[in-house]
């Protein structure tokens, strides 16, 4: 069995490296199973993409196709094009997909174009906020997919209304938790970290991205402005390259206010797992803090995570800055709420994914590699 698994954006990488690394451990079982890894290039700025190849251990793409750059029609259609043409040339008998972006959705309609299975990663999950290009990712790929591996039961509602069978709906936990809990032991802290002496406990971390949040500066200053009049702790703030943007433009400056540029993995963890609390508008970090049991304020009206509210250390702010007061208030008194891991979050989901696939794939295509040699792991 031939899978094809697409990555394209460093959401992306956090949930291939496990999958990869099960892969191989089947391979050494002399299993008939191998893996073509496919980077779309939707992240091709090294500090946002290349960084995490090295520090997870992801081996080099068998291909890069060069897609990004563009709006978010000109990125969809590349990537399509170009994941097309190396899918005549290398076709696979299942094609993997993971998350949402725009990579996950553009690849997943060629592959079905060409009659070929797609099996989605982190699958069902639902903001129901239209507005975000992510959702449109998700529900498009779900919509047309054959498999979908669910992190939640929340997720497998969701497909389940939609009138997908239930016998194609996979709850196999969460593959960013897998990444995070092998990779626990090599977290290190950032240059920074000695620079400004910080200590564990003693600081916040804040990552925005969303347009909602930093697409008007003055929105985006008055965020931060109520955020460090509201606390004496330093805020460590990774900027993404959008957000650097709007920065620039408003010539920020706060001497508590901690600016740096995008880090990489093994750094970002250190940080999280270390911080006060994690306020962003990201989804995945809301799992890994929920995993390490660091409270996190999500500045968005909507989540596709509820099961970190509801289980976990998330709480959901909004976008209007004064929102955050009080959680802040909960924060300095050591008033936070009780949480959990949700169930199947135990780092193990990404040999249950390789298992399901063998079980649905392999009778199919064992005769077409009877005489494949698998390569040396």
């Amino acid at each position: 069995m031939l899978i094809t698994i697409v990555a394209g954006a460093r959401p992306n990488f956090m949930k291939i490296g496990p999958i990869i690394n099960a892969i191989k451990f089947q391979q050494e079982r002399d299993r008939y199973i191998n893996y073509r890894l496919v980077h779309t290039g939707q992240h091709y700025d090294q500090k946002m993409s290349g960084n995490f190849f090295h520090d997870l251990r992801i081996p080099e793409p068998d291909i890069n196709l060069g897609g990004g750059g563009g709006t978010q029609a000109e990125q969809t259609a590349a990537i399509m094009v170009k994941f097309e043409k190396d899918l005549f040339e290398n076709r696979s008998d299942v094609v993997l997909v993971v998350g949402d972006v725009t990579s996950t959705m553009a690849c997943t309609i060629a592959a079905k174009k060409l009659c070929i299975p797609v099996a989605h990663v982190e699958a069902g999950i639902r903001s129901g906020d239209m507005t975000m290009p992510e959702e449109i990712n998700r529900v498009v790929t779900d919509s047309i997919c054959d498999h979908f591996f669910t992190t939640s039961e929340v997720a497998n509602e969701h497909l389940l209304k939609s009138g997908v069978p239930d016998n194609r709906i996979h709850l196999v936990g969460n593959t960013m938790i897998d990444t995070l809990y092998q990779n626990l032991h090599r977290i290190r802290p950032p240059r920074l970290w000695s620079q400004i002496k910080l200590s564990s406990s003693n600081y916040f971390l804040l990552t925005l991205h969303r347009p909602s949040n930093v697409d008007h500066p003055q929105d985006l200053k008055k965020m931060l402005d109520v955020l460090l009049s509201n606390t004496n702790l330093p805020v460590v703030f990774p900027v993404h390259p959008r957000t650097k943007i709007r920065l620039d433009e408003l010539g920020y400056r706060n001497d508590r206010l901690i600016v740096a540029d995008p880090m990489g993995y093994l750094e970002f963890i250190f940080l999280v797992k270390n911080a006060k609390a994690v306020i962003t508008d990201s989804g995945g970090i809301t799992e890994e803090a929920t995993v390490l049991n660091v409270p996190c304020l999500t500045l968005r009206n909507s989540t596709e995570r509820p099961e970190t509210i509801t289980i976990g250390t998330n709480e959901l702010v909004g976008t209007n800055p004064s929102n955050l007061i009080p959680f802040l208030e909960k924060l300095r008194t050591g008033k936070w709420k009780k949480s959990s891991i949700p169930p199947l979050w135990d780092g193990k989901t990404s040999p249950r994914i390789v298992s399901k696939l063998m079980t649905i794939y392999q009778n199919e295509t064992i005769e077409a590699y009877s005489g494949f040699s698998m390569p040396s792991s």
